[in-house]
């Protein structure tokens, strides 16, 4: 039974008595006002997951004025505006001032559930992530662990839905999108969040040391052991392994950690006693297992074992929303260590920086800024310090119709990144009438949230 608790604001008694008898039917605790004063009171007083207020209500106040106030208290709450003015201008007025959806009366059962429930989703991943981010900064000081992207927030999603299980995960992507980090965010959050994190890169390991640096050795074992080594394995005993680069793991040493994740126990080099064990795998690939499985570079038993939980790391040309954010926050960062008085960037540098492909992702963005910051003698990083040596994004013949779109969707999402989201500046720049410029918006499904001006995330 849902137990999520709901604000209803109507002036008219017969509608917020008809709003109260469907919602508590469906299993939420609801509670209702005729007046603004009142419902602002109760905002203050209680915490409510979503909000259902009346365009028109009595006196002065009007909805939109009621949400501004409520949003003071609890700024990230949805709020669903019903007007039985539907007009275009209404409902673009209400979502510029911060409105979640509106619904027109005469509205059906079926359109104010559904969209009560996603505005529910909503509030529920932001509550999540909040968390997370308090989580992980309290222990790493990362601050801001996620980008506003929805592609990063699903992301953070499915890393808490992995949180409550202890299967194993494999976090894939290109190099550079920040694996490391997401599986320390994977460990925190997990019950296993006390005990030890030991990271261990694969592809760094020197040949034929895999399986005494993984499960360590036994004093005399080979020529130059010369102590009882512990591996780390029984480093990560109670916590989690990370394996990144599994991927460039030896075949012998795969056969070997298969046996291990079987059995839960493993012989160190030159020992005759096993050694029990409780860890949690993580893996880290920038490869596609599965075509190494079909090419014979990795075993297929091994990959069924570790790739439990597939999670997708997207690369930063995927969610180049994030980039305006991304680049406040390293300039802040940066600044903080080499005390230039580097403040911020201007316009055209950020639309340099939104126009390249990134192929070394997050990593390579923060070491294009930290060139910017050192390099730069004024408060503002300017267009001549970014990307001096790298050209534009490389462009593949497309269909016409496809290249277009592509086109188009990038133009706006950098002209939504330039003015932090604001629509009226976004048409202005793109010299189209802002009606016009929210069709643009729905062809493309960009959502505004993504770019308005919020804290940095990695």
């Amino acid at each position: 039974m849902v137990s999520e608790n709901i604000l209803v604001v109507d002036d008219d008694k017969n509608m917020l008595e008809v709003l109260n008898l469907r919602l508590v039917a469906e299993g939420y605790h609801v509670t209702a006002t005729a007046l603004a004063s009142e419902a602002l009171h109760l905002a203050n007083e209680q915490v409510f997951d979503l909000a259902l207020i009346d365009l028109k209500l009595t006196g002065n106040e009007d909805g939109i004025d009621l949400m501004k106030k409520v949003h003071q208290v609890a700024p990230e709450m949805p709020v669903i505006i019903l007007t039985a003015y539907g007009t275009i201008d209404t409902a673009v007025e209400a979502m510029k001032r911060g409105a979640y959806s509106y619904l027109t009366k005469p509205f059906n059962r079926q359109e104010l559930l559904l969209q009560i429930k996603n505005g529910l989703e909503k509030s529920s991943l932001s509550r999540e992530v909040r968390r997370l981010k308090a989580l992980v900064g309290e222990k790493y000081g990362f601050e801001n662990i996620v980008g506003t992207s929805k592609k990063m927030q699903a992301v953070m999603e499915n890393v808490m839905r992995a949180a409550e299980t202890d299967s194993n995960v494999c976090i894939y992507g290109e190099s550079g999108t920040g694996k490391e980090l997401i599986a320390k965010s994977l460990h925190l959050l997990s019950s296993r969040k006390d005990k030890p994190f030991v990271v261990v890169n694969c592809a760094a390991i020197p040949e034929g040391l895999h399986e005494s640096e993984l499960f360590g050795h036994e004093k005399g074992a080979f020529t130059g052991a010369i102590r009882n080594k512990r591996g780390f394995f029984t480093q990560a005993n109670e916590g989690t392994i990370f394996l990144d680069e599994v991927s460039e793991m030896p075949e012998s040493m795969q056969a070997k950690l298969l046996r291990v994740l079987q059995e839960k126990h493993f012989y160190p080099v030159g020992g005759e006693k096993p050694i029990d064990v409780d860890v949690r795998i993580v893996t880290a690939t920038n490869k596609k297992l599965e075509e190494a499985v079909k090419k014979g570079e990795f075993r297929e038993d091994l990959f069924y074992r570790i790739y439990v939980i597939p999670i997708y790391l997207p690369p930063l040309r995927e969610r180049k929303e994030d980039i305006p954010l991304l680049v406040d926050h390293f300039i802040k960062k940066l600044d903080k260590n080499l005390k230039k008085g580097v403040k911020e960037i201007s316009t055209p540098a950020l639309q340099k920086l939104l126009s390249y492909s990134w192929p070394g992702n997050v990593r390579e963005l923060e070491n294009t800024i930290e060139y910017a910051v050192a390099m730069t003698p004024h408060e503002i990083i300017n267009e001549d310090l970014i990307l001096q040596t790298k050209g534009l994004e490389d462009h593949h013949l497309k269909p016409l119709k496809e290249a277009k779109n592509a086109f188009e969707k990038s133009y706006i999402s950098n002209i939504l990144s330039i003015t932090g989201g604001n629509v009226s500046k976004a048409a202005k720049l793109a010299g189209k009438y802002r009606g016009d410029f929210y069709a643009l918006l729905k062809k493309h499904a960009l959502d505004l949230s993504a770019f308005k001006k919020k804290n940095p995330g990695v």
